[in-house]
């Protein structure tokens, strides 16, 4: 759905986007993680169409932006992280506007706004003007807006940005919706560990340059070179400690109590296997759980001492 090669963009003698290169397939969810300024938000509005980048290529769908840029506004939805809401109109006369200014005819409008409202939980609030919605409600409709001409790809800068926890919440739900609906996203968030659970890839950028890209798992297997497992048992660990140092894709145990952490460098299909010979050893294992994606920590190991340019 996206292809990004090469991608620049300079101002003057500043470069926002060093020679970035990705690809997003269709119907999945990319996570943008970056610091403020690392060139997201640019990389973004490239995509958008609303910046013109210095070289490479970058096509939606097969499309050049550069070259067709208004066939490229017909297959996005853009929601900038600073959004802009008229205050003076209704819900549903704010979606009516944007509407009609992708040619939606008068006569499909009043559906589509109306299922739209469904999608982003705003039923109810049709006859409501804007400025008093909720800061969330309104970061909701601008999703809505978004929305209005069907795109194949949307492009969310910080959606969740400002929201309480229970509106992040619904936000999160709702992009799960539209990914069950085949929508290809790219979302940035400094929220990491929502990402953590929507995104099928992210990508790191620091200083306009992706230095990581691909599934949580795997940018944890490549920066730190382990997983994580918590076991809990009954009774003294230490022969099972013994045990599992003797397994070969075991690296390494810390007792505490009747819980063990392990690091690991194998994948599910052979996971189970750690937790069999112990069970085969007769250990009583209460529970297992995988550590944590956390892509808190995935940023730091991947940028820490990071050569910026």
């Amino acid at each position: 759905m996206l292809y990004i090669e090469d991608l620049v963009k300079c101002y003057g003698k500043f470069t926002a986007v060093d020679h970035l290169s990705l690809e997003v397939g269709e119907g999945e969810i990319f996570g943008f993680i970056g610091p403020n300024g690392a060139g997201k938000t640019t990389t973004m509005k490239i995509v958008a169409t609303l910046l013109s980048p210095t070289s490479g290529n970058v096509l939606v769908d097969g499309i050049d932006v550069v070259e067709n840029p208004v066939a490229v506004r017909g297959k996005i939805g853009y929601m900038p992280d600073f959004f802009g809401v008229y205050d003076n109109l209704k819900v549903t006369e704010y979606l009516d506007f944007y509407g009609s200014s992708y040619g939606i005819p008068s006569g499909e409008r009043k559906e589509i706004c109306k299922n739209l409202l469904k999608l982003v939980h705003l039923e109810g609030k049709e006859d409501i003007y804007v400025d008093t919605l909720s800061r969330g409600m309104k970061q909701r409709l601008c999703l809505a807006r978004s929305l209005i001409h069907n795109p194949d790809l949307l492009i969310l800068d910080e959606p969740a940005s400002g929201m309480d926890p229970r509106a992040r919440i619904e936000m999160m739900g709702i992009l799960k919706q539209l990914k069950s609906m085949g929508k290809t996203i790219i979302i940035s968030s400094h929220i990491l560990h929502e990402l953590t659970e929507l995104c099928d890839v992210v990508g790191v950028i620091e200083d306009g340059r992706l230095v990581a890209h691909g599934s949580v798992d795997d940018i944890m297997a490549r920066v730190k070179g382990r997983k994580a497992l918590t076991i809990k048992m009954l009774g003294s660990v230490e022969r099972a400690v013994n045990i599992l140092k003797q397994q070969p894709v075991v690296h390494g145990v810390i007792a505490e109590g009747n819980t063990l952490e392990l690091s690991y460098d194998c994948g599910d299909d052979e996971l189970w296997k750690i937790i069999k010979v112990l069970v085969d050893e007769g250990i009583p294992v209460i529970s297992f759980t995988k550590g944590e994606n956390n892509l808190e920590k995935v940023f730091l190991e991947v940028t820490y001492g990071y050569e910026a340019k």
